[in-house]
């Protein structure tokens, strides 16, 4: 069930462009799905952790920095993030995480504004930024203000994240613990959120509640 909020002040949503709405919950709450849903009702998605992907890819634009930072044992061999090697590592290490989102967190950022200049000029419903560490990136929340319209948090319980996740991903249960408790706390990102979705009902509600979000976007796009 949707938790449906009136947007704050500092988010008004009545500046004239493309409505821009930032979706963000923790690991395994059901974002992916949400996206998919609002993207079939004619949302443009900008994907941040597909940019985090490209950005560490061979040749990525973050790579140099990475192997300034950490050093040449987190590199394939083919010059791509060793994201195995990097996940034991931040997950153990939180001044490692901080670094290595020092480097990714201003070019995700750059690389998502570009992104939605050019799905702009294609008339979208409006568009959506995937933002998983949302509660943790300055740069949409405190050093651009007005980068986010709204935020919608998809929000769950954490034994559903942790059996979703190993589902998903095969990652053990003290892993998927520590990226939960890396993340911020759901407090944190429900008491941001202008909307939040309760994903804890099923895959066919939650596209119920998606649907009515999208419903909930269009007419706030035309206030």
């Amino acid at each position: 069930m949707a938790d449906l909020r009136t947007p704050t002040p500092s988010k008004s949503l009545k500046r004239p462009h493309v409505l821009r709405v930032g979706l963000t919950g923790g690991i395994g709450s059901g974002k992916s799905a949400v996206a998919q849903e609002l993207e079939n009702c004619g949302a443009a998605i900008i994907d941040t952790d597909l940019i985090a992907h490209q950005l560490t890819a061979p040749h990525g634009l973050a790579m140099p920095a990475i192997l300034a930072a950490f050093g040449s044992s987190f590199s394939m061999a083919d010059g791509s993030l060793n994201r195995t090697a990097m996940r034991e590592l931040v997950f153990n290490d939180p001044k490692a995480k901080q670094t290595l989102e020092s480097i990714t967190h201003p070019l995700i950022y750059e690389e998502a504004q570009r992104q939605a200049s050019l799905l702009a000029n294609k008339n979208p419903a409006y568009l959506v930024f995937m933002i998983p560490l949302l509660a943790e990136s300055s740069a949409w929340l405190q050093e651009s203000p007005y980068s986010l319209d709204c935020v919608v948090v998809v929000d769950c319980p954490s034994d559903q994240q942790i059996s979703r996740v190993q589902k998903r991903n095969g990652l053990s249960v003290e892993m998927v613990k520590k990226i939960i408790a890396s993340q911020a706390p759901r407090h944190t990102r429900v008491a941001m959120a202008d909307y939040v979705i309760e994903n804890n009902a099923g895959l066919d509600e939650l596209k119920v509640e998606a649907q009515r979000l999208h419903q909930i976007l269009l007419r706030h796009k035309s206030i």
